[in-house]
């Protein structure tokens, strides 16, 4: 029964998990009104499940970190209830953003949970060197080094855009005003109808900027959509090969599990949270942050999708989440139009995650003691 709840709980992490994080990868596409919600999410759902399918072959080093040897004693990660206590301390945390629409990271939340249930288990046996060098580090520099490159990136595009003569055209948006009057005429009154135009702002969530020319016979624009498109795939297919074995490694402690049906699984359970719940995150991260174009979206995926795959090659746990918001943040740093009110709102989230899920964790574990006693 212990090892069926355990399994339930990673299931309910990786559910809670698409939920908030599937829709980043292509929250540069809806942002950029390159095309609507439910295409966006269809493409982030088949993308991430194949991230998750290759974790398989490719990111057996995050299944350890993630399990939590060489932070806790060996004995105390082939406890059930220590794997029940970390996936539900996170997935609890994950769960109540969601609700709120606050992108937050699953890794720190999992991160957070490791900490708070392994200090309730072991106190001060805990290893806090290997904390803060395999998990807080790369999760605090990540979104740092996602905004700086992002901004960088954007800066040499845009460049190379100019000298090359391609240019932008942006939207502008008509009303066309219909009036009427009365005239006196022989005796009569007569009434004829009358039009003007008026010219109006574009609301924020109708703005699109488009890019003019053709190369090779295609419009620049449809190039555009397409290599966009494409960044977004493989920045969801990063996150799906990032935060797939984190998941699975918490199922470790049952041996006669094998490993290869667990990655499936999450990557289901991670796709179904997606499609049902991840609207209100995607909305946040989309539309808040800043306004963008199809060119800048591009720039903010091709930073995300480099650091992300990079870092589950090499067994780094950095965030998703913290990557894509920073590449997110540096284009808008570049362009002057970053909501820096809705930015405070999203670091701050961050700074309560770990915590948050510290005390989750401890308090399952405390739990679940008093019940086996």
């Amino acid at each position: 029964m212990i090892l069926i709840l355990l399994f339930l709980a990673a299931c309910f992490l990786a559910y809670t998990n698409g939920a908030n994080d599937n829709f980043k990868g292509v929250a540069t596409l809806f942002g950029s009104n390159t095309t609507n919600y439910k295409r966006a999410i269809t493409w982030a759902t088949l993308t991430t499940f194949v991230g998750s399918v290759a974790a398989i072959f490719l990111a057996s080093a995050l299944i350890k970190n993630f399990s939590g040897n060489g932070l806790v004693p060996d004995e105390l990660t082939q406890m059930p209830v220590f794997a029940i206590s970390v996936a539900s301390g996170a997935a609890l945390t994950v769960f109540l953003a969601t609700k709120i629409g606050m992108p937050i990271s699953t890794t720190h939340g999992l991160v957070g949970a490791l900490f708070g249930t392994g200090l309730m288990a072991v106190g001060m046996e805990f290893n806090f060197s290997k904390l803060g060098a395999s998990f807080l580090i790369p999760l605090l520099l990540s979104p740092l080094m996602a905004a700086v490159f992002s901004f960088i990136a954007y800066l040499i595009f845009r460049f190379i855009r100019e000298k090359t003569g391609v240019s932008k055209s942006s939207c502008l948006c008509v009303n066309e005003m219909e009036g009427s009057s009365v005239q006196l005429q022989a005796n009569s009154f007569v009434v004829s109808k009358s039009s003007h135009i008026e010219i109006v702002s574009c609301k924020k969530e109708l703005y699109t900027e488009k890019y003019d020319g053709e190369i090779f016979g295609i419009t620049i624009q449809k190039v555009m959509d397409a290599l966009h498109f494409l960044s977004a795939g493989v920045v969801s297919f990063a996150r799906g090969l990032n935060d797939t074995p984190k998941i699975v490694g918490l199922l470790l402690v049952i041996n006669a599990f094998n490993i290869q049906w667990g990655m499936l699984a999450i990557g289901l359970a991670m796709a179904v949270g997606g499609i049902l719940n991840a609207k209100k995150v995607g909305l946040t991260k989309s539309k808040k942050i800043t306004p963008m174009s199809s060119g800048q979206g591009l720039s903010a995926n091709l930073i995300t999708g480099l650091l992300v795959t990079t870092a589950s090659i090499h067994g780094l746990p950095v965030s998703t989440t913290h990557v894509s918001v920073g590449s997110i943040f540096g284009i808008g740093t570049v362009t002057k139009k970053a909501d820096i009110r809705v930015v405070s709102k999203i670091v701050l989230s961050w700074v309560l995650t770990l915590p948050i899920a510290a005390f989750f964790g401890a308090l399952v574990y405390l739990s679940l003691q008093f019940i086996n006693t």
